[in-house]
């Protein structure tokens, strides 16, 4: 060390040795990027081959840092090189600069490395069972914010201000703020709420009996959710209107009901115990309804026009365009079994009788 520093002292006085440090710097600097591009690319080619989900998310994060890193320290090692020429007070500047980076960079870290965490968690590629999105994306919110808000009360200690006394600040300052913004805070609240209790997920159909709300859940944010509607409307709800509805949410369904009323004319009466057991044989057999469920099929009703039996069952698909495949399927079979016991579907019909002169007579 003792000779580095001696050569230093030497090679001040060449006269370009300005244009030496600065070449030598930027040399230092470009093999410093290269060779930590180098060893990540390495590593993320092992953390590749592993279906861990943090190890590929520390690797991509480190890459933002270490690229400026180097040329952090190029200009460290410029002004160490320059203390002759540089006044005392920069080195002090220097010092809290070089904290203040430290700090910026372990904050770009930590961002980056949640948010690949999070897309790690809703991967497929990393989890058989991926987590639940809404979930995972509510925790990262919530770490970023945290990490958001550490750098900068650390940044304010940094500067030499006063975090006591802002935070005493903020306990009487929040009572009036907590007034003014008391609905923002209620959809805060709220949107924490559905976080927590997850009674609708980012992709599910959600409507309600309350309001005029139909439609699949694009995002959930901290003030409002955002649903497409059937027309391809987006609708923006405040997250606070949600603790005061009802919501329903048929994604989660575990069966789709088909209950239809079938009449058939009252000449065929008598056939109505036939066509009600194939009709009921017939559904138990469909592959496509779920015979752990209600099953009914019975005589209901004598209507104006007809005499109605119902049909009440379960698909095993809870898809909505197949489930109509199977209904339509299921009905056309219910015609033809009407048809082959010699009956007829009833329409609205009007019989009537005449009276003759003779029974008059």
């Amino acid at each position: 060390m003792e000779s580095l520093l001696s050569w230093i002292k030497t090679a001040k006085e060449l006269e370009y040795f300005w244009a030496i440090e600065i070449v030598g710097i930027f040399i230092f600097i470009l093999l410093f990027n290269y060779s930590s591009r180098l060893i990540l690319n390495k590593f993320e080619i092992k953390a590749q081959k592993t279906k861990n989900t943090w190890d590929d998310a520390f690797v991509y994060a480190l890459r933002t840092p270490l690229r400026f890193m180097g040329w952090l320290l190029g200009f460290n090692f410029l002004t160490v090189f320059s203390t002759d020429l540089l006044p005392g007070y920069v080195y002090q500047n220097v010092l809290i600069g070089n904290q203040l980076f430290l700090l910026l960079f372990l904050m770009v870290f930590l961002n980056s490395f949640i948010k690949k965490s999070e897309d790690n968690l809703i991967s497929q590629k990393f989890l058989s069972d991926p987590v639940d999105p809404t979930t995972v994306k509510a925790i990262s919110k919530l770490l970023r914010a945290s990490v958001l808000i550490v750098v900068l009360l650390t940044v304010m200690q940094l500067f030499d201000y006063s975090v006591s006394g802002l935070l005493a600040f903020g306990g009487i300052g929040g009572i009036a703020v907590g007034f003014a913004a008391k609905d923002l805070l209620a959809n805060f609240f709220g949107g924490l709420m559905i976080y927590l209790d997850r009674p609708f997920s980012v992709g599910d159909w959600i409507r309600s009996p309350d309001k005029e709300i139909e439609g699949t859940v694009e995002d959930i944010g901290w003030r409002l959710t955002r649903i497409r509607t059937f027309s391809k409307r987006p609708l923006y709800i405040p997250n606070s209107i949600f603790a005061s509805i009802s919501v329903e949410n048929p994604s989660r369904m575990s069966n789709r009901r088909i209950y239809e009323t079938i009449g058939i004319r009252y000449d065929d009466l008598k056939k109505m115990k036939k066509i009600v057991l194939d009709v009921k044989n017939m559904l138990e057999a469909h592959d496509q309804i779920d015979s752990g469920q209600t099953l009914m099929v019975n005589f209901n009703t004598f209507s104006e026009s007809s005499v109605d039996f119902f049909v009440y069952t379960f698909t095993k698909t809870t898809d909505w365009a197949l489930f109509h495949e199977i209904k339509q399927d299921i009905l056309l079979k219910i015609s033809e079994i009407i048809e082959l016991n010699g009956s007829e579907v009833a329409f609205p019909t009007s019989t009537l009788y005449l009276k003759s002169n003779d029974e008059d007579k």
